[in-house]
């Protein structure tokens, strides 16, 4: 009974973690990845803050490579019509505007990749249905999320809880991710609050000195 006793005390020991509760601790480049939701120009064009998105953008992007943070781009990938499932094609025909319609080169990312910048095709709201992006982090030893990108309270939100549930920090740039519904844009934000660290461009930038 002893025994017994003294191994549950051990493994407990054994399995406990440092919890990171310093922001500072959470964005440690060494164990940090960067997620850019889906970029892409039909998405760009349609966005409510173009020019002040794309330069906050620009710079978390340029702070994380000068970091040495892998950068993940996801892009909207659709499935042929026959195999997508029913519940989506009824959920994109609420979408403003119909992917189907337009040309590929809207697929195309707004931002400029560099060599060592990850693509994620995926075919959902989560970056982590459908994709090897969970065990690409797990063997890069990545334990936070920092996720930016379009739309807020789609994919951004989506793959923030997905993470979330999955075991990762989660950081969401509020001014480097937006929406073409300003105010689903603000909610979103006001809803993660509760969940996760949300920071603005700067406030991060000054994380990652």
């Amino acid at each position: 009974m002893h025994g017994k006793i003294y191994k549950s005390a051990s493994l407990s020991h054994k399995m406990q973690r440092k919890v990171y509760t310093e922001l500072s601790e959470i964005l440690k480049p060494e164990h940090t990845a960067l997620v850019i939701w889906d970029v892409q120009k039909m998405l760009v064009n349609n966005i409510y803050n173009r020019e002040d998105f794309l330069e906050n953008l620009n710079k978390l992007i340029n702070k994380a490579r000068e970091k040495d943070i892998p950068v993940f781009f996801t892009k909207i990938t659709p499935l042929p019509p026959a195999f997508e499932s029913p519940s989506r094609k009824y959920s994109s025909s609420k979408m403003k505007f119909n992917m189907s319609q337009l040309p590929n080169e809207m697929f195309d990312l707004a931002i400029k990749l560099e060599k060592n910048d990850i693509v994620i095709n995926k075919n959902t709201a989560s970056i982590f249905i459908g994709t090897n992006f969970e065990m690409m982090a797990r063997n890069a030893g990545i334990e936070t999320i920092l996720i930016a990108g379009i739309a807020t309270e789609i994919g951004v939100e989506s793959t923030a809880r997905d993470a979330s549930n999955r075991g990762f920090y989660v950081v969401v740039d509020s001014d480097a991710s937006s929406s073409g519904d300003k105010e689903a844009h603000e909610r979103s934000i006001q809803n993660m609050k509760k969940l996760f660290d949300v920071l603005s461009t700067e406030e991060i930038l000054k994380i990652l000195v």
